[in-house]
């Protein structure tokens, strides 16, 4: 996850996180470079399946890593946005975790997958919005701020929300241990999180020294989890892969759309919107990947590993596309709740 600011030359500027600028051309490259890694991990998990499978019981720690990035990006400025404006990150975080997780039982159901990759797409539904999320909304000139505030409560809320929603809707396809997937979500995200948070707090300068490396360090890690998820269903990928990537194509394409209409239709201005849009339809697929590797099987893996391949390509295709759409006037007369 990066971090909130916009841009020197923005007449609205605010007095929010200031990093991402200093980091944003690190960023552009890492959202470009960062698919070719996963693609490279996944191609060569499948060729050596025997080099990874030893290592799958790493994953969890590997995600602590990730999370353990994303902490170092946060600073009060960034909770002081959830306070300011808690109607449009209410909003975010309800479209999150109602959009995506309905999204995936509707497609597992449509689609009539088996019961350990139906799991495995509600899995990936139920997870809080990807770290690359934030990246994504900058790109596309959205309101940054509002992004790294819905991501940062929907993360700080996974632990509870996430194992209810994959035990009521993923239920009927297999047994579902939501006590177990409290106590790993708050191991590999929460606990992370927060050390992050703290050091970003008491070792600031030896923290404003790596944060250009993170989108670097975040990338070769997910990568690596691709490669161990890819890995331990090697032998299934061939005859399932196809309906897979469609089942991922429809999720996160379903995830981008709704999300900006949901800003849409809570009369949110439009750099909310493109910002909702990739809050809801990009998904902490590592998190996912680490709960279907340590609850179920390896097959119920590969939609978090396949999400976490497409979600970045389709998430630089939608910036690339709406950076380049003129931003449309605010609502008139509507005005956005604050505290």
């Amino acid at each position: 996850m990066l971090e909130a600011t916009k841009p020197q030359n923005s007449p609205d500027r605010a007095p929010v996180n200031p990093a991402l600028e200093a980091e944003s051309k690190i960023a552009r490259i890492a959202v470009t470079v960062f698919p070719i890694l996963v693609v490279a991990a996944g191609i060569i998990g499948f060729l050596l399946p025997g080099v990874f499978k030893p290592i799958a019981p790493g994953v969890p720690y590997l995600l602590g890593i990730i999370m353990f990035c994303m902490g170092l990006t946060l600073t009060p400025p960034d909770f002081a946005a959830v306070a300011k404006r808690p109607w449009a990150v209410a909003l975010g975080i309800v479209a999150h975790y109602i959009i995506m997780p309905g999204a995936g039982w509707l497609i597992a159901g449509a689609l009539n997958l088996e019961p350990e990759l139906a799991v495995g797409v509600i899995l990936v539904g139920c997870a809080p919005s990807g770290t690359a999320s934030n990246v994504m909304a900058f790109l596309a000139k959205g309101d940054v701020a509002l992004s790294v505030a819905v991501a940062s409560v929907s993360t700080l809320i996974a632990p509870i929300v996430t194992p209810l929603l994959v035990l009521f809707l993923a239920g009927s396809y297999l047994q579902i241990d939501a006590a177990g997937m409290v106590l790993d979500i708050v191991k590999t995200v929460l606990l992370p999180v927060v050390a992050g948070l703290l050091a970003r707090l008491f070792l600031k300068k030896l923290v404003a020294k790596v944060l250009p490396a993170l989108p670097w360090a975040s990338a070769v890690v997910i990568s690596l989890i691709v490669a161990i998820v890819v890995a331990g269903s090697a032998s299934k990928i061939i005859s399932a892969g196809a309906i897979v990537f469609l089942a991922v194509l429809l999720h996160n394409g379903f995830g981008l759309g709704l999300g900006y209409l949901a800003g849409k239709l809570g009369r949110l201005d439009d750099k909310a919107r493109r910002a909702l849009a990739f809050e809801v339809g990009m998904q902490n697929s590592g998190l996912a990947a680490t709960l279907a590797t340590a609850h179920f099987t390896p097959l119920a893996a590969l939609p978090s590993a396949v999400f976490s391949l497409w979600h970045n390509i389709s998430g630089a295709i939608v910036a690339a596309w709406l950076a380049r759409r003129p931003l449309q006037e605010k609502q008139a007369n509507v005005p956005v709740k604050q505290a």
